[in-house]
């Protein structure tokens, strides 16, 4: 389907240019809701920041465009899901129980 935008007037112009960010944005939501189901909340995950070292923490909330990963040393990220990757596994040998969780203290 080919519309010729030199036949339309200013007013159609504008719609028309309404309508396609509004179904651009639509795609994006669709895809960053996508990306955030590969993810459930408790997993642990790891994402690089620009010009930063790794970060390692937990999944806490999925948010509108981003998730909420809160860090092992308790820094709060809003980070959106396309970055993230699940953290690569280390096993604390200071806890036999699996289901324990160390806090660290601030």
């Amino acid at each position: 389907m080919k519309i010729d935008i030199d036949k339309l007037t200013e007013a159609e112009l504008i719609d028309l240019n309404n309508r396609i960010v509004e179904r651009l944005r639509f795609l994006h939501q669709m895809r960053s809701h996508a990306e955030m189901l590969e993810f459930r909340i408790g997993d642990r995950v790891e994402f690089q920041p620009d010009g930063r070292p790794l970060v390692v923490g937990m999944l806490t909330r999925y948010n509108k465009k981003t998730v909420t990963v809160i860090t092992d040393t308790g820094q709060r990220w809003n980070v959106a899901p396309q970055f993230l990757r699940r953290a690569s596994e280390v096993v604390d040998q200071s806890t036999s129980d699996p289901n324990v969780i160390r806090l660290h203290k601030s």
